[in-house]
């Protein structure tokens, strides 16, 4: 790690999702506590648990999950490891099956979305889940069945707020005429702007955005970048700036850098205290869009 200092996620500052339940914006993401191809146990049980436990200590008070990762494992590890969930927000996710490694197939059948809701809560342990998300909508499905299945679960009271994955500005409205989407949860990173209009939709809206896969830096993260620069500048990991970065571009990013081991965790959380300048701010916006317009460019 790259700082001498203790690090902790309150210095990202904090947000209401869903104007109910505040979080230090800095998360994590549950994904890698599982086995290879995100199927099966963690190759090294107790450096999961162990990573889990150092979450409230470094200040971290939102774990997102879902029940697919393993499946079932990881909601099953952080139960083990912090349960009772007393200053921590679990938020998890429904509606892909699983048939192997790294095999992902959306089910939006609302009997099924609704069983798997349950199922969380109960492997959880809490009476009412704080953010349950779509983790997918299924397109063989029509998606008001989809949604409307959500509103039930938020009458039945199983979840408290309900959030949305990999969705676009128009599929978010259309939730939004069932059930109150309190948080959107997007690819996006310094190097990947696919959903741009997104966040800046969510962030007028004042709806949480979730990205994922946040670390990445692509080409940037080479030595002699503006992101190579800013980072021997701050004493710190091209990662970590990135990370930084990614706070810092709205008031509604909760990122969820995910990791099975106790050293990235707190690599990942030293970001939070990481000031960038307006200038390196914009000139890493200019970089990083212009290598997703390369990237897109070479697509076409």
């Amino acid at each position: 790690m790259t700082n001498t200092t203790t690090p902790n996620a309150a210095q990202s500052g904090t947000f209401r999702i869903g104007g109910e339940l505040t979080v230090n914006r800095l998360g994590f993401g549950a994904m890698r506590v599982t086995g290879e191809g995100i199927w099966g146990d963690p190759a090294d049980r107790q450096e999961a648990l162990a990573t889990l436990r150092r979450l409230p200590e470094l200040g971290v008070n939102f774990i997102d999950t879902a029940d697919s990762y393993g499946p079932a494992v990881s909601e099953e590890l952080i139960r083990e490891a912090l349960h009772p969930f007393d200053t921590v927000v679990i938020a998890t996710k429904g509606g892909l099956t699983r048939t192997g490694p790294n095999v992902w197939i959306p089910v939006g059948r609302p009997e099924y979305l609704k069983q798997q809701a349950y199922i969380s809560r109960r492997r959880l342990g809490v009476e009412r889940i704080d953010l349950w998300q779509l983790h997918r909508i299924d397109p063989k499905v029509p998606r008001d069945e989809q949604f409307g299945a959500i509103r039930e679960l938020m009458d039945e009271g199983v979840i408290r707020l309900a959030g949305l994955s990999e969705v676009n500005v128009e599929e978010i409205e259309a939730a939004r005429r069932v059930f109150p989407v309190a948080t959107v949860q997007n690819l996006y990173n310094l190097v990947n702007r696919k959903s741009e209009d997104v966040l800046d939709h969510c962030g007028r809206e004042g709806i949480g955005f979730i990205p994922w896969y946040p670390l990445a830096a692509g080409g940037l993260a080479r030595e002699g970048s503006v992101l190579g620069e800013v980072a021997r500048r701050l004493n710190a990991t091209p990662s970590q700036v990135a990370l930084a970065w990614v706070l810092r571009r709205s008031p509604v990013m909760l990122p969820i850098p995910g990791t099975g081991k106790v050293r990235h965790l707190e690599e990942n959380v030293a970001a939070a205290g990481l000031t960038l300048e307006d200038e390196d701010f914009r000139a890493l916006d200019e970089v990083g869009r212009d290598e997703w317009t390369r990237k897109q460019a070479g697509r076409d």
